[in-house]
């Protein structure tokens, strides 16, 4: 293993520079626009304060939508365009409450489940703890649950943290992951994650527990405390569950799973209104270029995803993203750049869902893969069995995209970028960020980079890529969360952000060569042939 680390290593080292030079000079303008008169707090401001967490196909999503597009036509983009795709059911939340009535009365910190009915009005029973995780669970609890809120996580006993919640990568750790890591090939485990959706087995619960005739059901929020979630997938028209379901905090749950072992068992209330929304079931990617005046037809395109969850505003997931592709886009058109290749920006929908609205993008425009002749999965959502068709079909488009740039990790300032493996591209990348060594925007890493919307680009071969930014609290409170708020936005990091992606963008786009391309993916071998097949 060090000797192949060591050979990657000097082949990064003995590739030949890019054979043009970065436009310093219109990264002083850059770096002027964007320092100097950022709009980009305003913008995030408007995303999480005005209109607030963006759930797909929510009113809230759809105010988001009008409003990305209005500044970008007020900024001179051009081509200003919402782009749909097939999703599903609108739903936002009204309000919410959960009380403990016996053996005291205590609130508790609860928010409705996302894509779950109404309680219509307030429902009370008492709790069972029945902690179910598959189906083949449903015969120990037939005939308990009638009249019950059903308590369907499995108790814990807690426990404190041990590390600070906010920090930045060190300059030890970011040498870290300039490392390669070896890719690692499970065919058994791709089927068995196509074969199980996430809403199919939330609908088969659903469904047993409306048998079953339970009141309501609660889970328990994964992070300590008193944080909340609230996420879910049953968004597709037609299977809409029809028992209400909540999630209280981590604390709260256990509490009430203690009492369930006392002489005097909890019961609960709980309200929950919703609305769902079906006037238009497509949710809408959201685009805009900068013209190019050379290379007709090819383009460079940076994206972040505009929808979150709703237990709070969406602040870092992902308004900041977002407001840093946005204020990219204005500090280049404020600087009347005109690049060679038309520069595109993205604000994704539905990443929260399955990254959904980069998908149908890569689907429609750059390639498709071939559909599964198992009937079983004829009707099987397009993220579901995507990584498991072969042979991929490249689009008449497929090579005009050069080169796509991601933001998805919250607030923390950009310190590299991960090459996803692809050698060829390193000294490109170092290159374009050398200006920025002095804002600590300096790591190109070899590893790939998953869960976020330039994912399904590169499985089909396209080059997308995603930057390294500082932790921050990004993963240890606020991803998700019922603090994800404006408050924990850093103006000064995201202003950093934005000057970056404006010089990557437009190094990009008027670089000599595109980026270099990995080639098109094919059917991999199984990693260990002989491995025996994932536990269920």
């Amino acid at each position: 293993m060090q000797r192949l680390l060591a050979a990657v290593a000097a082949i990064c080292i003995a590739a030949p520079a890019a054979a043009q030079s970065v436009d310093r000079a219109a990264i002083n303008g850059i770096i002027d626009q964007g320092l100097n008169h950022s709009e980009v707090m305003p913008t995030a401001a408007h995303l999480t304060d005005r209109i607030g967490g963006r759930m797909t196909n929510s009113p809230q999503m759809r105010e988001a939508e009008r409003w990305t597009q209005q500044r970008f036509r007020d900024w001179g983009l051009s081509n200003v365009r919402a782009e749909p795709f097939e999703f599903g059911r609108g739903w936002s939340i009204v309000r919410s409450s959960a009380r403990m009535t016996a053996p005291r009365t205590m609130d508790l910190r609860g928010i409705p489940v996302a894509w779950t009915p109404s309680t219509n009005g307030v429902v009370s029973g008492e709790v069972v703890v029945a902690p179910i995780t598959s189906p083949g669970q449903f015969d120990a609890w037939r005939g308990k649950l009638r009249g019950k809120i059903v308590m369907i996580t499995r108790p814990d006993t807690g426990g404190e943290p041990t590390e600070p919640a906010f920090r930045r990568w060190t300059d030890e750790e970011l040498e870290e992951r300039a490392g390669y890591v070896l890719p690692q090939n499970n065919p058994a485990a791709v089927e068995r994650a196509m074969r199980s959706g996430r809403a199919d087995f939330a609908l088969r619960l659903d469904a047993f527990l409306a048998e079953e005739g339970a009141v309501a059901w609660v889970r328990k929020s994964i992070r300590e405390g008193g944080l909340l979630h609230g996420e879910g997938y049953t968004y597709h028209v037609g299977q809409t569950p029809r028992v209400p379901g909540m999630e209280l905090a981590a604390e709260d749950y256990r509490r009430l799973a203690r009492l369930t072992l006392t002489d005097t068992p909890p019961t609960l209330e709980l309200m929950s209104e919703v609305r769902f929304h079906d006037d238009d079931v497509n949710a809408y990617n959201v685009l805009a270029d900068i013209p190019g005046t050379d290379r007709s037809g090819e383009y460079v395109m940076a994206g972040a995803h505009l929808d979150s969850w709703v237990a709070s505003d969406g602040a870092v997931d992902n308004a900041a993203g977002s407001a840093v592709v946005m204020e990219a886009a204005r500090i280049l058109k404020a600087m009347n750049v005109r690049p060679k290749r038309t520069i595109r920006f993205a604000l994704w929908s539905g990443e929260e869902q399955g990254i959904l609205g980069s998908l149908a993008y890569v689907d429609r425009h750059l390639a498709t893969r071939a559909p599964l002749s198992d009937p079983a999965f004829a009707n099987a959502p397009n993220s579901q069995t995507w990584r498991a068709r072969w042979p991929i079909q490249p689009r008449a488009g497929y090579r005009d995209l050069v080169a796509y740039f991601n933001l998805d990790n919250g607030s923390g300032k950009i310190r590299g970028i991960n090459a996803e493996g692809n050698i060829a591209a390193v000294p490109m990348f170092e290159q374009w960020l050398e200006p920025f060594v002095s804002m600590g925007a300096s790591t190109v890493s070899l590893r790939t980079s998953g869960g976020t919307d330039h994912v399904y680009m590169q499985t089909v071969g396209v080059p997308g890529y995603q930057f390294i930014q500082d932790p921050l609290d990004y993963g240890s409170r606020l991803h998700h969360t019922s603090i994800d708020s404006y408050d924990h936005l850093r103006p000064d990091d995201l202003r950093q952000a934005a000057v970056v992606l404006a010089s990557v963008l437009l190094s990009a786009a008027n670089s000599d060569e595109p980026l270099p391309r990995m080639p098109l993916p094919t059917r991999p071998n199984a990693t260990d042939p002989y491995a025996p097949p994932p536990a269920d």
